[in-house]
């Protein structure tokens, strides 16, 4: 396998580890942001890419949307089918791969991913297929962790403790970026517009809230696997809690923190 492919079965264990259920709880507020966004009208055809548990499909479908919900990691899709028969709605969750939606062009109304599709390795091929199975009017709403926010100087610091990534696999965290978001979808067809939110992290504690990810969290998980064997994660630790005490709001010792994301609308032309 290639470098690309190799990643993308790294992505599918990671994603599979630990309890990305109970962590999907913790940013569903960022999901309803973005259904929001979508401005959904019933009998609408939306697509959510990357859709995990159903944080955005689910509510979604409540709204009499049409839903397929696409992710590469069966477990997830697994509990996000349970999740929307315990809902009492239908939605057709499909496995695949984000870079090569297997779906003809120009098939829905809305698309969407929420911290989703940013883990494809090439954007502009994600960003380029979102385009394409967007039928003329349509709207994209996609949400990306921004690279200076809470969440991505997380990445960052497990990247200051892990090998560099090939130059083919491009940062995650891009996709809170304006500039660079607005050059995926650079087509005189599209029209882009930005908006920037946050939503809380809260926990008993910093260092509290570090041992949750280690059990619950797939790149926790996966970055300590990685360290622990050469004795280099309790100083990737000590950096995670550091991180969450420098964006700390609490002065009681617990943990109130905000994360700051990007959402991105695009309005494909109806012409």
């Amino acid at each position: 396998m290639g470098v690309v492919e190799d990643f993308k079965q790294g992505q599918r264990r990671m994603w599979a580890s630990g309890d990305f259920p109970s962590v999907a709880t913790l940013i569903q507020e960022a999901s309803d942001a973005v259904v929001e966004r979508l401005e959904i009208e019933p009998r609408q055809e939306l697509l959510d890419v990357a859709t995990g548990t159903g944080n955005a499909a689910v509510p979604a479908a409540r709204l009499g949307a049409r839903v397929v919900g696409l992710d590469l990691v069966p477990k997830l899709l697994d509990a996000a089918r349970a999740r929307a028969a315990a809902a009492g709605v239908e939605i057709d969750f499909v496995e695949g791969d984000a870079e090569a939606l297997p779906f003809e062009d120009a098939s829905f109304d809305r698309v969407s991913s929420v911290f989703g599709v940013m883990f494809a390795p090439r954007h502009a091929q994600a960003a380029g297929e979102l385009v394409r199975v967007a039928r003329p009017g349509a709207r994209i709403v996609v949400a990306g962790w921004t690279p200076e926010g809470l969440n991505g100087q997380m990445f960052k610091t497990f990247g200051a403790h892990m090998p560099q990534p090939p130059p083919e696999l491009q940062s995650p965290v891009l996709w809170g970026s304006e500039d660079h978001v607005r050059e995926l979808f650079d087509d005189p067809r599209l029209e882009v517009g930005f908006e920037r939110r946050t939503l809380t992290v809260a926990w008993e504690s910093t260092d509290g809230w570090v041992s949750h990810c280690e059990e619950v969290l797939g790149p926790t998980i996966t970055a300590k696997a990685a360290l622990e064997p050469q004795g280099r994660w309790d100083a990737a630790r000590a950096d995670l809690v550091d991180l969450y005490e420098r964006y700390n709001e609490a002065d009681d010792g617990t943990l109130n923190a905000p994360a700051e994301y990007l959402v991105t609308v695009v309005e494909v032309s109806g012409d």
